[in-house]
C-alpha cells in the first residue's frame, strides 16, 4: 500500500521518504567525490571541467553510467564512478540539475567565426538535437554556454575516436576540421 500524496509530502518534509527523482533538495551522500572537481553546485575552477550545474539530468546520469560501465573513458570518473550504485548516480544527477545553470558570460566570436559556426550548425542540423536555444533536453546535453575549452575538446574528442560514447556524434564531428570545431565552440560558449 502506498502513503496517500498528503501523507508522502509529510514524509518527505520529515525525511523518511526520498523526495521525488528529479527534485533533488538535499545534498546527496557522495557530494563531496564530485565537488572537489566540479564544485558542490556544479560551477568548477577550472575551464577544461565541464559545468554541470543545471545540466540535463538524464544526460548526467547516462554521463556517469557510461564512466562505471567503461563506455566514457577517463580514468579519474572511472574510478570515481566505479565506486557509486544506482542509486548515488540518480542522487548526484538530480542535484546537479537542480542548481541554476551559472552563464559564464563568454565572449561572442567575430562575425567570420559565426558565419562559419552557423554553416556547420545548418548542415548537422545540429538544433534538431540541441534544440534552438541549445539546452537540449533529456539524455541530450544543454551546449549553449558550456565552457569554451571544454566545449572544443570534447568535440575533437569525439572527432578524433578519443570519446566513444556516442558513435553518432563520432561519426558527424569526423567530418569537421578543426577550424569548424574551434568556431562550433567559440559560438556555442556564447550563447
Amino acid at each position: 500500500m502506498t502513503p496517500t500524496r498528503g501523507f508522502a509530502i509529510l514524509l518527505v518534509l520529515l525525511g523518511l521518504l526520498p523526495p521525488a527523482p528529479g527534485r533533488a533538495q538535499t545534498p546527496p551522500a557522495k557530494l563531496s567525490l564530485c565537488a572537489s572537481c566540479h564544485g558542490d553546485k556544479g560551477l568548477p575552477a577550472a575551464n577544461y571541467i565541464p559545468v554541470i550545474a543545471g545540466q540535463n539530468e538524464g544526460y548526467l546520469y547516462v554521463e556517469l553510467r557510461d564512466y562505471k560501465l567503461g563506455n566514457r573513458r577517463n580514468p579519474i570518473m572511472q574510478a570515481i564512478a566505479a565506486g557509486l550504485d544506482r542509486q548515488d548516480l540518480q542522487d548526484l544527477s538530480a542535484w546537479y540539475a537542480s542548481q541554476s545553470w551559472p552563464g559564464l558570460k563568454q565572449a561572442a566570436p567575430p562575425p567570420d567565426v559565426t558565419k562559419r559556426a552557423e554553416t556547420a550548425i545548418n548542415a548537422a542540423v545540429c538544433q534538431s538535437c540541441h534544440l534552438a536555444n541549445w539546452q537540449g533536453a533529456s539524455t541530450t546535453p544543454r551546449v549553449g554556454g558550456q565552457s569554451l575549452i571544454y566545449l572544443r575538446s570534447t568535440m575533437a574528442a569525439f572527432r578524433d575516436g578519443h570519446r566513444t560514447n556516442n558513435p553518432w556524434m563520432s561519426a558527424l564531428l569526423k567530418t569537421y576540421s578543426d577550424d569548424d570545431i574551434d568556431a562550433l565552440a567559440r559560438y556555442l560558449a556564447a550563447q
